[in-house]
């Protein structure tokens, strides 16, 4: 067991300690995680470039990807920058190196004892195991300092230094999970901006409580991951990293088509089925949007994949959608039927990012997306579309 002075802080019926751990202790205690790769750039890039502080082949030994942390994968620049800060700082004397307490959590019991006559001071007992914190803020700064402890750009005495620096911490101890997902979202989203495609993809790992976006990002994680979909690998999930468009914009244009479909069929029971094979049926449509643009799609030059043209197809498919359901047969057949008009009614050509996409803009995004869903949508009532 590890003993450490502490601060017992009481906030109605929940109790948070206040640590100084040393940064050997961290490096022990604390367990590093994210969701998704563990850096934005995927883990063949990560090697330490010439000059740099950080060998990231060493930290991403580190950082375990898991489908149950919270933590966006890790930004290199900050990490770099970071850990350039603290020598910065050591050496002009002149500021502290981390100057804002970081927030842990731990799953296992904690006992605290108070010391004289004051009930919030005293001595904290917690396990002393590899892994046995976890970081709900604060991250990159840990990983700063323990990316200088492994440098061998850092000289031994400044090593020695940064072994016994002092780092303030904020424990939550005996938290469930769901709990401590929910505060870190409080947290990056209530105090700071969070990044809504992370959110998402809390909410669709349901770390964070909220049923429809986790449907949503069913669907968008099958367009993405899935070995036939006409947008794998095009998707920027957590919103950082490889692919073109962030999951947030589409989610949110998903989402309304799936509540609009819900709503205007007025309780159908078919809307049950719908929403429950939606990943299925999308990844299917879009696969059949792609045969029909095929000259252009995902090809230098054309808008095919741009946000706001993936918008218009989704915005398209609640019409789509209602004239599949509107049909006694195969949803895959019935979706290739709907959409044949498409090809010559509007035609890759439509998407070339020098012609026509740029003649159509609209006045907006927004507005362009418009016009290219009523195009879509005007199609569908061409060539028989509308046929049982």
């Amino acid at each position: 067991m590890l003993v450490l002075p502490a601060l017992k802080v009481q906030q109605f019926s929940q109790t948070v300690y206040l640590l100084n751990l040393s940064a050997s202790d961290v490096e022990r205690l604390v367990r590093f995680e994210v969701l998704g790769e563990a850096t934005t750039e995927g883990k063949a890039k990560a090697k330490r470039s010439k000059g740099s502080l950080v060998n990231w082949s060493d930290l991403e030994e580190r950082v375990q990807a898991s489908d149950e942390a919270y933590q966006r994968p890790i930004l290199k620049k900050k990490i770099e920058e970071l850990a350039a800060y603290v020598l910065e700082v050591r050496e002009s004397g002149q500021l502290p190196a981390l100057p804002g307490a970081v927030l842990l959590t731990t799953d296992e019991p904690v006992t605290f004892r108070a010391e004289g006559s004051n009930p919030f001071v005293g001595l904290l007992q917690l396990e002393d195991e590899d892994g046995a914190l976890r970081v709900l803020d604060g991250q990159h700064r840990l990983l700063a300092v323990s990316a200088l402890l492994a440098s061998p750009e850092v000289d031994a005495t400044t090593a020695a230094a940064l072994r016994d620096l002092q780092i303030p911490a904020v424990l939550f101890a005996g938290l469930g999970a769901d709990a401590v997902v929910e505060m870190f979202v409080t947290i990056n989203s209530k105090h700071t901006k969070l990044n809504p495609s992370l959110l998402l993809s809390l909410s669709g790992q349901k770390l964070f409580a909220d049923e429809r976006s986790a449907r949503v990002h069913d669907v968008i994680k099958l367009l993405n991951d899935d070995e036939h979909s006409a947008l794998r690998g095009d998707i920027k999930m957590l919103g950082v990293g490889q692919g073109r468009v962030a999951q947030s914009g589409l989610a949110q244009e998903l989402r309304r088509v799936l509540d609009d479909i819900r709503k205007e069929a007025g309780g159908a029971a078919w809307v049950d089925t719908f929403e429950a094979h939606a990943p299925a049926l999308y990844n299917h449509y879009f696969q059949e949007v792609a045969k029909v643009f095929v000259d252009g799609w995902g090809k230098p030059g054309y808008s095919t994949h741009s946000l706001l043209a993936l918008r218009a197809f989704i915005q398209a498919s609640r019409e789509v959608l209602r004239l599949v359901f509107a049909r006694d047969a195969d949803p895959r057949v019935s979706i290739s039927e709907i959409l044949a008009p498409w090809q010559m009614q509007v035609g890759a050509a439509r998407f070339e990012t020098a012609g026509l996409w740029r003649e159509r803009t609209g006045s907006g995004g927004k507005e362009t997306t418009r016009l290219l869903t009523r195009e879509l949508i005007a199609a569908l009532a061409t060539s028989g579309a509308n046929a049982g």
